[in-house]
């Protein structure tokens, strides 16, 4: 028996234990919070998300759709990177500037694979402006958890203002829980005893985020490619 099959077991186990009238669990928990902290504008919501991800040391940049390929070339040349790990479903005008060999996002390809590739270019499912938050869903312009996670660079592409959620109340309703979900909040970091804060641990040692706005325009307070 494995370790999955033997927590399944318990839960089972607890669950055939609730009496039969027992309140459900849809009404048992109180669903009365506040769904968002204040009322805000859409651009005020996607000012908050890029000072809450710039907080948390995620480099931020915004630009207009036109403007994307050249924005994520100019990332690619900056980091150097001569590789470029590419999701199966990634719209292939957003590398169209930019001659960084293209890596399959495969099945086999363990972390040893992964390692050896200089950045990774996803999609994000939702992006949540009151905690500075990325999440992935594994859809088809995002690719496998581990493409996020082995990588040293990470550009992860926003679409504003569709996106763009004010809280994580309002993210949630629009997530599927049976997904495989990656929730990030900045570059991997941790800190140890002396509070020395190491980044790069368990994830990305760097995270750019790049706000896109609608064809011609600019995410409302923006400067294209500024950071």
């Amino acid at each position: 028996m494995s370790g999955r099959e033997r927590i399944l077991g318990r839960v089972q186990r607890a669950l055939a234990a609730v009496p039969a009238g027992d309140t459900p669990y849809e009404q048992a928990v109180s669903r009365d919070y506040l769904r968002e902290h204040g009322q805000r504008t859409v651009a005020e919501a996607v000012d908050l998300l890029a000072e809450n991800l710039a907080d948390y040391r995620a480099r931020v940049h915004r630009c207009s759709a036109g403007e994307l390929p050249a924005v994520i070339a100019g990332l690619l040349a900056a980091r150097t990177s001569a590789s470029v790990l590419v999701p199966p479903g990634l719209d292939e005008g957003w590398l169209a500037d930019t001659q960084v060999t293209r890596v399959a996002d495969l099945a086999e390809s363990g972390a040893r694979e992964l390692d050896g590739v200089d950045s990774v270019v996803t999609a994000c499912a939702v992006a949540i402006a009151e905690t500075g938050t990325l999440v992935l869903d594994g859809g088809p312009d995002q690719g496998r958890r581990r493409i996020s996670l082995v990588p040293d660079h990470h550009i992860c592409v926003v679409r504003v203002p569709e996106q763009v959620v004010s809280s994580v109340p309002q993210a949630l309703g629009r997530l599927d829980p049976t997904r495989p979900l990656t929730w990030i909040s900045g570059p991997s970091a941790t800190s140890d005893i002396e509070l020395d804060r190491v980044e790069g641990v368990h994830g990305p040692r760097t995270l750019e985020v790049v706000l896109v706005g609608g064809p011609g325009q600019e995410p409302p307070g923006s400067v294209a490619g500024g950071g």
